[in-house]
Parts: structure tokens; sequence; C-alpha cells
């Protein structure tokens, strides 16, 4: 299978690379390990989803924003390796909403980015996950996730 032809299939487009908004390393491979740093809702230089999951945005709004980590995600891959079809899959994925009090469906949100990891590799798309709340993240972004590749 052909990730490229995939995601035509899919009707999505990589969005552009933006640079690091720290002193960190986007990814970094050790062995068949390839590792991508905590990727927000953005594109280009624009956060597109900010504030808490549960008050001030919905559980679709969470799973877009997801979505959209995982895409920023994907952009790094291609640039790092030079082609997705070198990815065999996902190990982990570590997502990070941030969460109105008493919201609970951290898993549901980050959903957005496993649903689209699996359409794009099946059974192969999906790894381990942890799915944590917390009060605050960077720039007030709704969502955070680093993954882990299999390369």
């Amino acid at each position: 299978m052909d990730v490229y032809a995939k995601l035509k299939e899919l009707n999505i487009t990589l969005p552009e690379l933006h640079p690091p908004r720290g002193i960190y390393k986007p990814a970094r491979q050790v062995g068949n390990c390839l590792y991508v740093s905590g990727q927000g809702p953005t594109k280009g230089d624009a956060i597109l989803f900010t504030g808490k999951v549960g008050s001030e945005r919905s559980i679709e709004e969470g799973q877009e924003a997801a979505k959209l980590c995982a895409l920023n995600a994907l952009s790094i891959l291609h640039h790092f390796l030079g082609d997705l079809n070198k990815v065999k899959g996902v190990i982990k994925t570590l997502g990070f909403v941030q969460s109105a009090d008493g919201f609970s469906q951290q898993p549901q949100v980050i959903n957005g980015a496993s649903g689209l990891l699996m359409d794009i590799w099946g059974e192969d798309g999906l790894g381990v996950r942890s799915a944590i709340g917390t009060s605050e993240l960077p720039s007030n972004i709704s969502v955070e996730i680093e993954f882990i590749f299999e390369v």
C-alpha cells in the first residue's frame, strides 16, 4: 500500500512543516523507532484550536484538533524520512487534552488522531496509547500529541 495514494484517497493534504516553537528536535530516530515531538493543532503559524475541551471546545472539536496534531506529525515524518512509505506503523500515541473541570472523555478526543492513523495504515496504525487530561497546555492549545513510529 502506498501511503501517498491512501492520503489522496482520503482527500488529505499534508500541512506545511512549521519550525519548532522551542529548543528541541521535531523528530529523532533511535534504531527502528522514530520519535516525534509533541504536536499541536496548528496550520503554519496559526493555532486552530485553543481552550479547554468540555467547556470552550466540544469533543468533536477536540477530535479535529487531535487529527490536526497527527497530520502535523505526518508532515514531520515526510520531511525527516523523505518517504512516508518507510513507516511500518504506530508504536505509541501519547495525547494531552486541555480539559475543563470534571471532563473525563480524553480517550474520545484522542480517537481523532488514532482514527486517522488507522485509516492510513489499518491495524498497523493502531499502537499503544495514553490519553491524559491536563489543566493547561502551551499557548492555550486544546490538544498536544507525541508519537513513536516504527520505521
